[in-house]
């Protein structure tokens, strides 16, 4: 089966970015002049969501296009199973090269550096780490290749990839191409804890403007605030890189591209690590795709889940969506027209705890299984309220209202709204009760 159309596609991936990095969602710091371009000429997600605020299941996601309690990837070191079909495969079965280069974290979690050709989701050119932030650090990257070779790549992490990528790109085929370009930045060093920008970036943000809700919050922010805008407003540099480079190659008109990060950062003010909390600081996420249909210039403005991502990238290359996966193609959407969904989309929270969480446009409203233990198990049958937070009145989510008497009702219709999204997620209906029960 060949492509409809002959429309390469590219996914540029950051992880941990939070979406108010970002000048279109109203950082004053001008860190993403080249996403803001990509979101202001193509198609702005413009509240776009991890459906699993953690790197193993949010990848997975991407990758097939299914829950991670689907696929079984529902926390970090579970890796995703050989036999689950992913975009590589979808796109290889259309005639398309594909290509993954960065961070993978689907392998088996105590491989840090080369993955076994069967725990490599399909993919034909390969250059990564499964666990980049193990192999690498600022200025230090290795990578492994379709060999199991290493290959060490000079300069700041970013640029390298970006440069092996960009190489990759002026490579002649006679096939459209699906390059899935996975970057460490702006995740945090584990190592050492610590945000290692390029030289002299953090310095740029040495008074950094603070959102509200770390402005608000206890956590290590002031601490790591400069270096993380410095990694942001270098990967972004990367984006343009790459953009620069579709266009001197005569591919921008045939390209698709996304841009979209795994999860967000609250650097530790809702829990003791960055992530795994159902806060729109761990799970909303900086998102655009432009290309070929796509240079609309008008923002999708209903809720989108991560799952939505790998039916719109087929839809938007000719190519059909399978039925099994759980999202739909934002590209109806696009085009103006009706959506029959709810406006609405369901988080599953791992590691941490049991939790799920509904986001609508208005309410924030969670749920945590207060007997269960988030590394061993998946989804649970009881539930208890943990969070409701009113977005209009609240947007940083500093004023719980779970306890609040006057908010019986609406606890009542999130509570029946979020037991139907877990059921239409697959899993078996729960027991969803009051906290105080």
């Amino acid at each position: 089966m060949s492509p409809a159309v002959n429309r390469n596609v590219l996914v540029f991936f950051t992880d941990q970015q939070r979406f108010d990095t970002t000048g279109v969602h109203g950082n004053p710091h001008g860190l993403t002049p080249h996403f803001d371009r990509m979101a202001r000429e193509g198609v702005h997600v413009e509240r776009s969501f991890t459906c699993q605020p953690v790197c193993a299941p949010s990848r997975s996601a991407l990758q097939t296009g299914r829950w991670p309690t689907s696929t079984g990837c529902f926390r970090n070191g579970i890796p995703l199973p050989a036999g689950e079909p992913t975009l590589a495969h979808r796109f290889a079965a259309a005639g398309y090269e594909t290509a993954y280069m960065g961070k993978w974290h689907l392998a088996d979690d105590d491989v840090a550096g080369p993955v076994r050709p069967e725990q490599r989701g399909g993919y034909e050119r390969w250059l990564t780490s499964n666990l980049l932030e193990f192999t690498s650090d600022a200025y230090e990257t290795t990578l492994y290749d379709e060999h199991g070779e290493p290959h060490d790549l000079p300069g700041y992490r970013a640029d390298a990839l970006t440069d092996a990528a960009i190489s990759y790109l002026r490579e002649g085929r006679d096939r459209p191409f699906f390059l899935f370009l996975s970057y460490l930045e702006p995740h945090h060093q584990n190592s050492r804890d610590d945000y290692p920008a390029p030289h002299g970036y953090a310095e740029r943000y040495a008074d950094p403007w603070l959102p509200g809700d770390l402005a608000a919050l206890d956590g290590n922010t002031r601490d790591h605030l400069a270096g993380y805008y410095g990694m942001v407003r270098r990967v972004d540099e990367c984006l343009g890189r790459v953009r620069a480079a579709l266009e001197e190659l005569g591919l921008a008109d045939d390209t698709v591209l996304l841009f979209t990060s795994d999860h967000g950062c609250h650097f530790k003010t809702r829990n003791d690590e960055y992530k795994r909390s159902c806060h729109d600081a761990s799970i909303r996420v900086p998102t655009a795709v432009t290309g070929p249909g796509l240079r609309t210039g008008e923002p999708v403005r209903r809720l989108v889940s991560h799952l939505d991502l790998p039916p719109t990238l087929l839809d938007a290359a000719g190519l059909p969506v399978p039925p099994e996966m759980d999202g739909r193609s934002l590209l109806p959407v696009v085009r103006g027209e009706p959506d029959p969904r709810p406006d609405d989309v369901l988080v599953q929270i791992s590691e941490s705890q049991v939790g799920r969480a509904l986001r609508t446009p208005r309410w924030k409203y969670a749920v945590e299984a207060p007997d269960a233990d988030g590394w061993t198990t998946p989804a649970a049958e009881r539930y208890v309220d943990a969070h409701l937070y009113d977005l209009d009145a609240d947007p940083h989510e500093l004023h719980d209202l779970v306890d609040s008497p006057a908010h019986g009702a609406v606890l009542a219709e999130l509570r029946a709204r979020l037991e139907e999204r877990i059921v239409e997620a697959g899993e078996k209906r729960p027991v969803i009760e009051p906290a105080r029960q």
